[in-house]
């Protein structure tokens, strides 16, 4: 069960924000029967580079033995 300020990793593309599957994010608030969730993608300096709100199949949570990966964000 994902919770409130968990971080959880995007499962599917979201190409108008700029993010890729792989992508991790921070849930910032839960909506109702956990169906989906506003979720914060920040660059690794801290800045946020959006909010979004994804349904439950767009978002997994954090395996204990992934590395986090960088990457360059790019929005068309």
């Amino acid at each position: 069960m994902i919770k409130e300020h968990e971080r959880v990793v995007l499962t599917k593309a979201i190409p108008e924000e700029g993010l890729e599957p792989g992508d991790i994010g921070t849930v910032v608030h839960i909506y109702a029967d956990s169906l989906a969730f506003e979720v914060e993608f920040i660059t690794l300096d801290g800045n946020t580079a959006t909010v979004v709100t994804l349904e439950r199949d767009q978002v997994r949570p954090i395996g204990s033995r992934e590395i986090a990966h960088a990457r360059e964000l790019i929005i068309e």
